[in-house]
């Protein structure tokens, strides 16, 4: 039951994730990945860093370098740009190779075992997202496809490494830390490569909004949530409920059709999640992974005795 309730939980991550195609496309101003993908992790991660008042020590300055510029500076600029340069149905199934590459790093850094039905259940998977949302008018970009292939790898990287990497903190603050980490170093890149933002309308301030605070603080604190309590492919399976979102949300609100074929496409993308799911569940009388802390922080004050203590791994 507790596994059905973090598995649930981790889920609402990517359901929400899958309206960041719409958004992006509707609300956002067009041709600037690097100053919207910053905007959406600096200032959404000064405020939560504001709240839990607790910065990193020691080595986990570089780890969480590290997992801002793989969680959320690389994958958001590739993800914009993808986003930018292809119909978001072929730029979701580009990103839907994520859980087959979560295996690969997984056995190398984790010595975690390749299971074969979990490989056939994201081929499954896949080949149930591109049958529902890429057509034979879909335009195949070359450096839309390279940049979905890169932010999908990112991101894996960082799926596995935020599962070995735990610290005994919170999860609002390993959040706050990693969101901060991202937009800064999307900070100099942004001001560098992209021409100053246009005036923001009422519409483009509420997309942001809605991207940092749900699509980004939300979100990855379920996210990170789920990597402290379940295996990496497990949660990364969940991103399959990302594009099919997107299809939905099309489908709902901007009157994309869908015919048969691919309501049945739909399904088999349930199946191959639920597939993967059972093919890597936990073996009766397994030990449960620990979780990070969840506790609330204390504040930092002048006395050591109050300071939250760093665990390496």
């Amino acid at each position: 039951m507790a596994r059905n309730t973090d598995l649930l939980l981790t889920s609402m991550a990517p359901i929400i994730w899958g309206s960041t195609y719409v958004v992006t496309t509707e609300y956002l101003p067009a041709g600037y990945p690097l100053t919207v993908a910053m905007l959406r992790a600096l200032p959404v991660g000064l405020l939560l860093l504001l709240v839990v008042r607790q910065l990193p020590s020691g080595v986990w300055w570089l780890k969480v370098l590290l997992l801002g510029a793989l969680n959320f500076s690389i994958f958001w600029w590739m993800l914009f740009v993808s986003a930018y340069r292809l119909p978001g149905g072929v730029a979701a199934t580009v990103g839907a190779i994520q859980p087959l590459i979560v295996i690969i790093f997984a056995r190398i850094l984790l010595n975690s075992s390749i299971r074969p039905l979990a490989a056939v259940a994201a081929v499954i998977s896949i080949a149930g997202i591109a049958a529902v949302i890429i057509t034979p008018q879909a335009s195949l970009d070359p450096i839309g496809l390279a940049a979905g292939f890169a932010g999908a790898a990112s991101m894996a990287l960082g799926t596995v490494l935020s599962r070995a990497w735990q610290p005994q903190v919170s999860l609002l603050t390993y959040t706050s830390w990693q969101l901060l980490a991202g937009g800064l170093l999307l900070l100099p890149a942004a001001i560098w490569f992209e021409p100053p933002l246009p005036t923001l309308t009422q519409t483009n301030l509420l997309g942001l909004i809605y991207l940092g605070f749900i699509g980004a603080a939300l979100t990855y604190l379920l996210w990170f949530r789920g990597l402290s309590r379940l295996e990496p492919y497990s949660v990364s399976t969940l991103g399959f409920l990302s594009p099919i979102t997107a299809v939905v949300i099309g489908w709902i609100f901007l009157e994309q059709r869908l015919n048969s074929s691919q309501f049945f496409a739909v399904a088999i993308v349930l199946m191959g999640v639920w597939l993967g799911q059972y093919a890597v569940r936990p073996i009766a009388g397994a030990k449960r992974a620990p979780a990070i802390a969840t506790k609330t922080p204390q504040l930092l004050t002048k006395h050591p005795s109050h300071k939250t203590k760093e665990k390496d791994q």
